[in-house]
């Protein structure tokens, strides 16, 4: 496959802009770039992603690469992805799940269920930048897949900061998505779906 000099990132709301804003500029060799492009929420990018890709397939080079990030929330993740998948042929774009030869142009990524999950992949990341909470909180079995938490994972995210101190008023979810993503060890994360969105970023770049 064609090695990618650029990623275009299309999210679905700030805190995963802001996330991946900061983890992208470590993972990523010097010389490639990227944008991130984010949306008034989940049902603003669906609304909007086939048009957007269909303007994409007026200029994009070669060897640029879309990637596509979006929250499972409570929706069927194959579902979802069959939606995204459906969106991007309807835009003359191929998909990474539909290209036999490697030369796609879109790659689609679920955080399952939210970006959260991605730090409860790592914990000992939210515990450099949280220090007062609890190191244990991985082998809660509640918490023990970062990807099956039950009840909304930023919901549970949110309950254990302002438990240990923190965020009083409530998760500021950009600050801490700047703030974590300093500290994420991409090896080390335990989220299944973060390492899908890992790989395949390490795939387009290396």
């Amino acid at each position: 496959m064609m090695m990618s000099s650029h990623l275009e990132l299309l999210t679905e709301e700030p805190s995963m802009e802001a996330f991946l804003q900061t983890l992208l500029k470590r993972m990523l060799p010097e010389d490639r770039t990227f944008a991130i492009h984010s949306f008034r929420g989940k049902r603003d990018l669906l609304k909007k992603l086939q048009n957007r890709l269909r303007a994409y397939t007026n200029w994009m080079p070669q060897n640029y690469r879309i990637v596509v990030v979006i929250d499972r929330d409570n929706d069927d993740c194959h579902m979802l992805k069959d939606q995204l998948e459906t969106m991007t042929d309807r835009s003359r774009l191929l998909t990474r799940s539909r290209a036999d030869d490697g030369r796609w142009q879109v790659v689609n990524r679920i955080a399952i269920e939210e970006l959260e999950a991605w730090y409860f992949g790592d914990w000992e990341a939210v515990r450099n930048v949280y220090p007062r909470v609890s190191p244990n909180v991985p082998n809660q079995a509640r918490y023990r897949d970062p990807d099956a938490i039950q009840g909304g994972t930023w919901e549970a995210f949110e309950r254990i900061m302002k438990g240990s101190g923190y965020f009083k008023e409530g998760l500021r979810k950009v600050e801490a998505a700047r703030a974590i993503s300093e500290w994420i060890d991409p090896a080390r994360n335990r989220s299944i779906s973060f390492k899908n969105f890992r790989d395949v970023i390490i795939e387009t770049t290396t």
